[in-house]
């Protein structure tokens, strides 16, 4: 019996070798840390479909990473998440990667995900006729995923650049998927700053006409003046330096994620999504996946004139940035996705 217990153990030892022999040869090292709790705000979004790919094809699995995904009501929520440090790192927009900077907190950006914000703003199709921009906002109910995430800022962007305050129309938090629909169909907001899969349900249904589309490079550069990084792979600082093993294997996760679903059809990639994010209409699920496909970074390089857009955009439309001196470089650490 003791041989055999022994020769059973030193299997299992050669297998768990094996293992970390294979996760060294992916990372450089061991994974400090195999298990992981991240937070996103609205998974079932289009914007975080690189994390939805990651997590349904088993990417995370190949790299020897237990990833627990979080789902909060939107990005500012599971900012939050991660500076109360209930989760370890966040897909989530880049701008919070400033906002945390100008207040004392280091917290960075280790992967782009999405190079365009691919945000769509759009009113009631009832209001269509009188609300023909932003500056035709004021005293409107702006429905957004929650206040302080990346849909609320494009939408203020909009309001200040049109010539409004931020403060003329109240936003309110409809969250993502059918809520975002419902919010719209039962007239609890007038406008929306949002994302597909629930845009293009909109829009197929006509319930609303688009006023703008950050979905192209056009519509993009048509608010902002350049490119302007949507989501992005962030961590706080301490995490990836205590981690950097763990952080590169990260990296490498959505990096392959990323090429995958430039090299994939909309077809394969509606295939690799829960039933329940498709809204009850798979063929038009597939189109809403084509519309976003070019709004996905290519490489997960995160570029500086981005960087740049984004804290212009802030400047612009909050006071606490105006004098600000902001750092862009400490936003973003490249060291991952490099090597």
């Amino acid at each position: 019996m003791e041989r055999r217990e022994f020769l059973v153990g030193a299997a299992a030892l050669s297998v768990l070798a094996a293992s970390n022999t294979g996760l060294m040869a992916q990372t450089g090292g061991a994974l400090e840390k195999t298990s992981l709790t991240l937070g996103v705000g609205g998974k079932p979004l289009l914007y975080y479909l690189p994390l939805t790919i990651a997590e349904r094809r088993g990417f995370f699995k190949d790299a020897g990473l237990d990833v627990t995904i979080n789902d909060f009501g939107g990005g500012a929520k599971s900012l939050q998440a991660l500076v109360g440090g209930s989760v370890d790192v966040v897909t989530g927009a880049y701008e919070h990667t400033i906002r945390m900077q100008a207040k004392g907190q280091d917290v960075r950006a280790l992967c782009e995900l999405g190079r365009f914000p691919a945000i769509v703003i759009a009113v009631r199709k009832e209001l269509a006729d009188k609300v023909k921009s932003p500056a035709d906002f004021t005293g409107l109910k702006l429905g957004v995923t929650a206040p302080g995430s990346s849909t609320a800022l494009t939408i203020q962007y909009a309001m200040v650049k049109a010539g409004l305050k931020a403060s003329d129309a109240p936003l309110i938090g409809i969250g993502g998927g059918a809520s975002a629909v419902a919010a719209i169909k039962q007239g609890q907001v007038d406008v929306i700053a949002h994302l597909d899969p629930v845009i293009a349900k909109l829009e197929a249904d006509g319930d609303i006409k688009i006023l703008i589309d950050t979905r192209t490079e056009e519509g993009t550069r048509a608010l902002f003046g350049g490119s302007n990084p949507a989501a992005v792979l962030y961590v706080k600082k301490d995490f990836a330096d205590a981690n950097p093993n763990t952080s590169k294997a990260l990296v490498g996760v959505f990096v392959k994620t990323l090429k995958w679903l430039h090299s994939a059809t909309p077809e394969e990639i509606a295939d690799s999504v829960p039933a329940e994010y498709q809204l009850g209409d798979k063929p038009l699920y597939i189109k809403a996946i084509a519309n976003s496909l070019p709004t996905y970074s290519l490489d997960g390089v995160l570029p500086m004139e981005g960087m740049q857009s984004v804290l212009n955009t802030l400047k612009i439309l909050d006071p606490e940035f105006a004098n600000a001196t902001i750092d862009l470089a400490a936003t973003y650490d490249d060291r991952f996705i490099k090597g």
